[in-house]
């Protein structure tokens, strides 16, 4: 009888342990993929205190109906039809009296330090760091990240002196794995890179990350396809003056150096 009950209790054990390992396994390709071609961006819970708030779960349920109406495939059927021009791009520079506010936002550089952007004049003596004009280039899949760099490779050719043009590359993390602690500085230890080209401009393309659900951000900003890519150029005040998509034309790069060219020829109002 004592040795039945030895040999169960082991067999329990070891199912155990095999069950772990299968779980080891199933989290490898989960850590690998920072970015994957399709995630659904509604992968959260409601908090337990917030089980019992009709207008919580309504909030998430209107939430769900929004998300659902929209995934992957239109994003790529889009994509066939236009190759991430989703819109053209503004030709002239958006009146400073007509403009919104880019939304708050944090990120995060690889050497895990943090920064909130739009910076913005606030009338104190540290304004004079707040650059005068900023690119703000977003991108929520790989897939847009060559696109990106057809905005933000020539803005720094043409702006490389300047320290009153500041460039944010920033990408977008949305998994609730790799938003936890432990895994966020996993992931920017190895998201290091060097310097791009070596080169020692005054402008430098400053690459950062964000983490965690960007759900309201990317609604305010009227943001659909996760597969382009989405460039701003904002004032010291933090305001979308100019705005394009997907890949840059000559034209489209024409209007925004010429833009970026008025806002620092803008007087301070």
């Amino acid at each position: 009888m004592l040795r039945l009950t030895r040999l169960s209790s082991a067999s329990a054990f070891l199912s155990s342990r095999s069950s772990l390992v299968r779980q080891d396994k199933l989290l490898i390709p989960l850590i690998s993929q920072h970015n994957p071609p399709y995630q659904c961006s509604s992968t959260r819970f409601l908090d337990i205190y917030q089980l019992g708030n009709k207008a919580a779960i309504e909030k998430e349920r209107a939430r769900l109906t929004d998300e659902m109406s929209r995934g992957y495939f239109a994003d790529m059927s889009e994509m066939k039809k236009h190759g991430g021009k989703i819109a053209m791009a503004n030709k002239i520079i958006i009146p400073a009296i007509s403009a919104v506010k880019f939304p708050a936002l944090e990120v995060a550089y690889s050497n895990g330090s943090s920064l909130k952007l739009p910076s913005m004049c606030s009338g104190k003596d540290t304004d004079a760091d707040v650059p005068r004009a900023s690119l703000l280039c977003l991108s929520f899949r790989a897939s847009s990240e060559p696109m990106i760099h057809s905005w933000s490779v020539p803005f720094v050719d043409a702006f490389k002196d300047s320290n009153k043009v500041h460039l944010y590359e920033i990408s977008f993390i949305d998994s609730w794995l790799l938003s936890r602690n432990p895994m966020k500085k996993l992931l920017l230890r190895v998201m290091r890179k060097p310097k791009p080209n070596g080169r020692e401009d005054v402008l430098q393309r400053q690459i950062t990350y964000s983490f965690g659900d960007h759900y309201e951000f990317r609604k305010e900003l009227k943001i659909l396809n996760l597969l382009t890519g989405y460039i701003f150029l904002l004032d010291e005040f933090g305001r979308i003056r100019w705005q394009g998509f997907g890949s840059a034309t000559q034209e489209e790069m024409s209007s925004l150096l010429s833009c970026t060219s008025m806002l620092l020829q803008e007087e301070r109002n």
